[in-house]
């Protein structure tokens, strides 16, 4: 077995027909965990919904599970989503006031050609469509105030194949009319991904920046720019 990935040509991925007709977050959670909208749920192990307060006006969109939240089914519980969590405090929005979540829902990789060791592969265009419904019905569900895209694939999966997170991090784009909150406004801040931080050889300027993007995050809830 060579992991997650393996795209046939043409075909189609949607997870639409797995969504429950109603319900809340929980229904939806629950539906998830059975999608085999595309072909990722072969090789992973469980499907990782969103978590957090399902009235959060900050809403968090990485871009998939990775190693350590595939095997415990929570978003952004390893190395990352530390890093996140403090942020976060630093830049003073409350972590229990938000709810995070990811673009796809299944862990995405390759095998290492010697040993287990599963290395991280960016999701496909069409990974992330088929997906899109989870994500459409989470911003719905929540309506949070203020969406915080997490690297390239949540800012593509938000605001469409043109975002380019270098170009449009750091600024308050209004929410495409779709995911707004439940009142019609609502903005997205795009950012880098936690674990681009953790890569970087710049950690500590990375880091400064991720907080000070957080932090236009934070003044949207307070009515700042």
């Amino acid at each position: 077995m060579t992991g997650s990935g393996s795209d046939s040509a043409g075909e189609q991925y949607d997870a639409t027909p797995f969504l429950p007709e109603r319900g809340g977050l929980p229904a939806h959670r629950r539906a998830a965990a059975d999608c085999q909208g595309c072909p990722l749920f072969q090789d992973a192990t469980q499907t990782v919904f969103g978590a957090g307060s399902a009235s959060a006006r900050v809403m968090l969109v990485g871009e998939q599970p990775g190693d350590q939240e595939d095997r415990q089914g929570e978003p952004f519980v390893g190395p990352a989503g530390g890093l996140l969590r403090k942020a976060l405090q630093e830049a003073a929005i409350d972590v229990d006031q938000t709810y995070v979540t990811n673009a796809v829902k299944h862990f995405k990789f390759t095998l290492a050609p010697r040993g287990k060791r599963r290395i991280h592969k960016p999701p496909s265009l069409r990974d992330m469509t088929a997906c899109r419904p989870w994500l459409k019905a989470e911003l719905r569900l929540v309506a949070p105030e203020v969406v915080v895209a997490l690297g390239a694939t949540a800012g593509k999966a938000l605001l469409g194949p043109s975002f380019r997170v270098t170009k449009d991090r750091g600024t308050l784009i209004p929410f495409p009319e779709e995911g707004a909150a439940a009142d019609g406004g609502g903005f997205v801040v795009a950012t880098l991904h936690p674990s681009a931080i953790l890569r970087s050889d710049d950690r500590e300027a990375s880091y400064a920046g991720l907080v000070s993007d957080l932090r236009i995050a934070a003044g949207a809830l307070n009515g700042k720019s």
